[in-house]
């Protein structure tokens, strides 16, 4: 395999479901990032996207997916269809079968272990039918939220990738997770 596809049905557990990214989602995406003015680093961008930004992402998303070059998922309650967040596959190499993880939830979606399960349930997917062998998630040293879900969803911590990650003018250090088939 080396796409994404589209998913027939969410992807989930009793307490989480990871759906296709569509531009449904644009309004709570952009009040997640009005309620935290420091989402956009957290999910890796130099600003807050627009609306248009993110319309633009919708539409090309099935294109990304196809090509094998990353899929979004939107996380929603099983029992809702409203984003509460995004994880994101990025960094896809296809020939060793990696690929990094990005996730980002809603201040108000924040500590209730929807992070840990959508981790769990897209590490299922991505290794299983999806044939990757390794995920990797990269955490500034401060983020302890985003640490304790990985491990909580089986992620392996590495070690410290000393300036690792420009930010701005300073060099940043990063923590290096993994989840293989063998933490499943």
């Amino acid at each position: 395999m080396s796409s994404f596809p589209r998913l027939a049905e969410p992807l989930s557990d009793e307490h989480v479901a990871l759906r296709d990214y569509v531009e449904r989602d644009i309004p709570e995406i952009l009040i997640a990032y009005q309620d935290d003015p420091y989402l956009h680093l957290a999910a890796g961008e130099d600003r807050p996207p627009s609306g248009a930004e993110l319309g633009s992402r919708a539409e090309r998303e099935p294109a990304v997916r196809a090509a094998g070059e990353g899929a979004t998922l939107t996380i929603v309650e099983p029992d809702a269809d409203t984003c509460r967040g995004q994880l994101r596959v990025r960094d896809v190499d296809w020939d060793n079968a990696r690929a990094q993880l990005l996730i980002w939830l809603a201040p108000q979606s924040r500590g209730q272990g929807l992070g840990r399960r959508a981790l769990r349930v897209a590490g299922d997917w991505l290794l299983g039918p999806c044939q990757m062998a390794r995920l990797e998630m990269f955490s500034e040293l401060d983020n302890a939220a985003l640490m304790i879900a990985a491990g909580a969803a089986g992620f392996a911590r590495e070690g410290v990738l000393r300036g690792y990650e420009r930010k701005r003018e300073d060099r940043i250090d990063m923590v290096v997770m993994s989840l293989i088939p063998a933490d499943l």
